[in-house]
């Protein structure tokens, strides 16, 4: 099911291009090799929720070859640290070669294997928790962050409309996780969430101080 008619689609995907040199690079290979990325249309967003949470601390749950990666660095501040995990070494051997061609080394600290497991082994809290893991373990990502998640904090999820699946009457089990999952962040009170129907479906969970009143 297509969630933008073509001339959208090709619209905002031309719309979002950027000069960023390696951004750029790093777009052409995901396209070469058809790995699945955000595309400039998502980076954008990542970019500016960065931003305008002032983040420092970011934790990434699945970063292929790092192109969402780069987008959450390229936000940071001098000081700012994103965390990049990936189950595949060539990945992340792949992301450390972007980030050392974009001088930007000093930003990323890399994990190799399950996300959620690297997760548990690093200590604190983090401003921003990006998901983008295996579909079916998102309902374990919502239960991983959000014991921990402080209040300000904000959780930003890709693949929620799932190539338009989660409107399907018979969703598959990757889909049906989906669907957990967005139930989940949508029922607690604790958090005030939204979905940006761009690319792939973009969810955006706010922690609040208060539940919520709506």
């Amino acid at each position: 099911m297509a969630i933008f008619q073509e001339p959208v689609k090709k619209y905002l995907y031309q719309l979002g291009q950027v000069e960023h040199p390696i951004l750029k690079e790093m777009q052409a290979y995901g396209e070469s090799k058809h790995f699945p990325i955000v595309n400039c249309e998502v980076g954008r967003v990542l970019y500016q929720l960065s931003v305008l949470s002032k983040a420092k601390k970011i934790f990434e749950l699945g970063s292929g070859f790092g192109y969402s990666t780069m987008w959450f660095a390229l936000a940071l501040p001098p000081n700012g640290i994103v965390h990049h995990t990936d189950s595949d070494a060539e990945n992340t051997k792949l992301a450390h070669h972007y980030f050392k061609k974009a001088g930007l080394l000093g930003k990323v600290r890399f994990h190799t294997g399950d996300a959620l497991e690297s997760l548990a082994k690093t200590a604190g809290t983090f401003d921003i928790y990006y998901c983008d893991i295996d579909k079916e373990s998102y309902p374990d990502a919502y239960h991983a962050i959000s014991h921990r998640i402080k209040p300000g904090n904000m959780v930003v999820t890709d693949n929620l409309l799932w190539s338009g699946k989660v409107a399907h009457p018979n969703p598959d089990e990757a889909t049906r996780a989906i669907l957990k999952y967005t139930r989940l962040f949508w029922n607690d009170r604790r958090f005030a969430s939204s979905m940006l129907p761009i690319r792939d479906g973009l969810g955006v969970h706010l922690r609040l101080k208060t539940p919520r009143k709506f």
